[in-house]
């Protein structure tokens, strides 16, 4: 046992929990902060293909390796957060597991994904492409603060159950 009764494999599966919860909230703050805004000002078919451009890109190892694996993490963590419901630290476990899962990764898979797939459909020249846009981008910043603040709230969850169970 590590220090305060913390096994090692849980502290460490606990840190990387905070880290990749924080990353990614890290990541869809910035859209929302200013990456979006930004987008917004250029002409509706520049912005329409810049972020086609993003939504190809981002389908790559280092984000979705950090994306899906918090996805997968989280359904480890909830099955742990059942496994030890006696645990007072369990219910932070079980928060930052359901927060992420469902706040961040569904959000993203229902919301986010289906519009960013609409966006690709659609040909920048389009004489409705402006109106396209500007829907696109009040709809997909709205789904985007949404995983923004499931994720940072995981984060947070996952830390009061770190630091909790330490103390132990």
């Amino acid at each position: 046992m590590a220090g305060g009764g913390v096994n090692l494999p849980e502290y460490i599966g606990g840190a990387i929990a905070v880290l990749g919860s924080a990353l990614i909230g890290g990541v869809f703050f910035a859209f929302s902060s200013f990456v979006m805004k930004a987008l917004a000002r250029l002409p509706a078919a520049e912005g329409i293909a810049a972020m086609q451009s993003i939504n190809i890109v981002v389908i790559n190892p280092s984000f979705l390796c950090t994306f899906l694996g918090m996805a997968a993490l989280s359904v480890a963590a909830a099955a742990m957060a059942f496994k030890d419901l006696g645990s007072p630290s369990s219910i932070f476990l079980l928060g930052g597991a359901i927060s992420y899962f469902v706040g961040t990764f569904l959000v993203t898979m229902l919301g986010n994904v289906p519009l960013n797939d609409q966006l690709a459909a659609i040909s920048a020249a389009d004489p409705t492409a402006a109106e396209i846009w500007a829907t696109y981008l009040d709809r997909w910043t709205r789904w985007n603060s949404a995983r923004t603040l499931a994720a940072i709230v995981a984060s947070v969850l996952f830390t009061i159950n770190l630091v909790h169970r330490a103390a132990m």
